[in-house]
């Protein structure tokens, strides 16, 4: 959403893309992240709206599997103590057969290994 990110070429030309190959989900989380940049609402579900991407529902069945990750992630050392974005919205992914779109696909290969990632070394 930041056109002065280093990243918002990379991400728009992946979201046409991907757009172009399956339809393109956004969660709460998801949606909330792309705001903590002060993002405006109109402009966010604009470019949304631009992608026809859908508003998806966290499903329950992805809360033992997020907190699977967690447990993962606290055995392995991690610090925090709540759960990060990244659990759910893996978690969300897959569950549901989803893709997962991101600059940093790290968190997503360790803690779900099968989840498909589409990152900035990745090619569709």
């Amino acid at each position: 959403m930041d056109p002065d990110s280093p990243w918002h070429e990379w991400s728009v030309d992946q979201l046409q893309r991907c757009s172009e190959q399956a339809p393109l989900h956004v969660n709460l989380v998801i949606y909330t992240e792309l705001l903590i940049p002060g993002s405006d609402v109109d402009a966010l579900n604009a470019m949304l709206d631009v992608y026809d991407t859908l508003r998806s529902q966290l499903p329950w069945a992805c809360a033992a599997l997020a907190a699977r990750a967690f447990r993962a992630y606290r055995h392995g050392g991690g610090a925090r103590h709540v759960p990060l974005p990244d659990f759910y919205i893996g978690a969300h992914a897959a569950v549901s057969n989803l893709s997962v779109l991101s600059r940093d696909v790290k968190p997503y290969r360790t803690y779900f290994q099968r989840l498909y990632c589409i990152g900035p070394s990745e090619n569709i």
